[in-house]
């Protein structure tokens, strides 16, 4: 038993020591029916704080030789699986997280052949009379061993991708590295040595060129989880019960960290979670350990419109993404997809594998991307913030003239990348003109049912600013005008729809002349009193 080569369990018996505790062993049904096969080669990529160090700690616990997990295991999930017994302890495991590595001064050569050298080296302790002197190679070591014993390893790497994030302008250690990689798991020989290999971290596998550099390995992330889903956060199911079980407002916490859509499941962030049971505090935690560093200068590289999309999703929308040319690293950024894509995999944003839309997923990361480009200064971030400010002020003054006079700013100053042709591009730009209200509403409802029809934009006002913020029905019209949109919702009863939701309702009509490029604006001011 070492540090990297058959370590003990005590690492994840820590985690299911926790007061709060979701059983994922589930999971590892999957990696016993893979073990042993072509599909063995898994890399699993998630956000930071999403679970993948207790993953890897869980997967080394149940397979090394160098502990008896049996106890461990026996009442969670796995341990009703027929086969528990069939691949528990019973593999030579290595297992080691790649931060651990790297030298806390920056210095970076010599990084590879120091993981080898001292993985190596464990591995000659355990194995003294098979290895011999001049075997210094990590896949070497693995091939003569099970040349000589028949032995076959699993292979668990933590944070395998830090150095193509830490390290992406080093183009040098970037090749040792992938190379070091490409030696330990493709090709003919390490089938022979390999039961199952799992990489963790942020990253997908990286591409070299049009082609991954490891193409033997499954990919399972946070654009395509497939069987991971379940498995790479917690569940809405899972967050219910805690819910119930810790006394927590279970639609509080569903607003706050809920979103990231995962094959069929609604995928929370577990550290979040955990935290706000324990401390019943409704905050952003993603800053202990967030990555905002990163963001602001790829915004400002401004690609096809980059900015006014992050506005647009900020504002509550989602936009169209094409998640397929983003290269898996932090260099080869060549258009806007490509950014957004990487702040897919960071957490910041949420994808429909669906309809190939990326989004906003919460209140936490609502603010804390927010809080990113404000502590960069992305002027025009702060200046397009005060503006909706502005806008939003004028529409609860009933200020219809300065209504109609801001929404013809926001749209000249975005002309380029919205363009009007109809009342599906209006509704982008005035999504982005009300950003200001994702501090005292709800994410906007697009197409809220209604009783005889469909409202553009519905805003419902937070429990706590209920009493402050009226709800907003916005109608939206094309070379029309403001009173047949604001006729519109009389007519489809609107107001109806939203009787259980908040108090005063602002009725708002805007239409937009593509001739003359102007707009034309009514508010009606509806009292809760005067519905009947």
């Amino acid at each position: 038993m070492g540090r990297f080569v058959n370590p003990d369990n005590y690492a994840f018996q820590k985690a299911v020591n926790s007061e709060i505790y979701v059983d994922k062993t589930g999971l590892l049904a999957y990696t016993n029916k893979v073990v042993d096969t072509k599909q063995a080669f898994i890399c699993n990529s998630r956000p930071r704080r999403f679970g993948k160090s207790t993953t890897a700690d869980m997967l080394a616990a149940y397979y090394s030789k160098g502990c008896n997990s049996e106890c461990l295991f026996k009442n969670l999930d796995v341990g009703r699986a027929e086969n528990f017994h069939k691949y528990l302890n019973k593999y030579d495991v290595i297992h080691f997280d790649l931060q651990w590595f790297i030298d806390p001064y920056g210095k970076i050569d010599g990084f590879i052949k120091n993981i080898q050298d001292i993985i190596v080296g464990e591995l000659r302790e355990e194995y003294s009379d098979v290895l011999e002197a001049n075997v210094t190679g990590l896949p070497d070591a693995m091939s003569v061993i099970n040349e000589k014993l028949g032995n076959r390893f699993v292979v668990i790497i933590d944070e395998w991708d830090v150095l193509i994030r830490d390290e992406a302008q080093n183009q040098k250690i970037q090749e040792e590295y992938i190379g070091f990689l490409r030696r330990m798991f493709k090709g003919t020989e390490p089938t022979k040595y390999i039961a199952l290999a799992f990489l963790t971290g942020i990253l997908p596998i990286k591409k070299l060129k049009t082609q991954s550099a490891l193409n033997n390995f499954s990919e399972f992330t946070m654009l395509d989880s497939r069987i991971f889903a379940e498995y790479t956060g917690f569940t809405e199911e899972e967050v219910h019960s805690l819910c119930e079980k810790y006394g927590r407002d279970f639609q509080k916490v569903k607003r706050w960290y809920d979103g990231y859509l995962l094959e069929k499941y609604q995928v929370y962030n577990p550290k979040a979670v955990v935290e706000v049971l324990t401390w019943n505090k409704y905050q952003s935690y993603w800053s202990e350990t967030g990555s905002y560093e990163s963001v602001v200068p790829l915004i400002n590289m401004d690609f096809d419109g980059l900015k006014a999309a992050i506005i647009e999703m900020l504002s509550g929308d989602s936009i169209e993404i094409d998640v397929t040319t983003f290269q898996n690293d932090m260099v080869h950024f060549s258009c806007r997809d490509d950014v957004l894509t990487y702040l897919i995999h960071l957490g910041y944003l949420a994808y429909d594998q669906d309809h190939h839309r990326a989004f906003v997923p919460n209140e936490e990361i609502r603010q804390e991307l927010s809080r990113a480009v404000r502590r960069k200064k992305w002027n025009e971030m702060l200046e397009f913030s005060r503006a909706s400010e502005e806008l939003l002020e004028a529409t609860l003054d009933l200020d219809t003239r300065a209504v109609a006079e801001k929404i013809e700013k926001i749209h000249e100053k975005y002309v380029s990348v919205i363009q009007y042709n109809n009342e599906n591009s209006l509704s982008s730009v005035l999504t982005i003109a009300y950003l200001s209200t994702m501090q005292y509403y709800f994410r906007p409802v697009r197409e809220l049912p209604t009783g005889r029809g469909f409202a553009d934009f519905v805003y419902i006002p937070k429990p706590e600013y209920k009493n402050d913020y009226p709800a907003l029905i916005v109608e939206l019209k094309w070379n029309q005008n403001a009173q047949t949109a604001l006729q519109q919702i009389r007519e489809k009863q609107y107001p109806d729809s939203i009787l259980d939701y908040t108090g005063d309702v602002l009725l708002v009509g805007i239409n937009y002349n593509k001739k003359t490029k102007s707009h034309d604006c009514v508010i009606e001011e509806l009292e809760k009193n005067k519905r009947s």
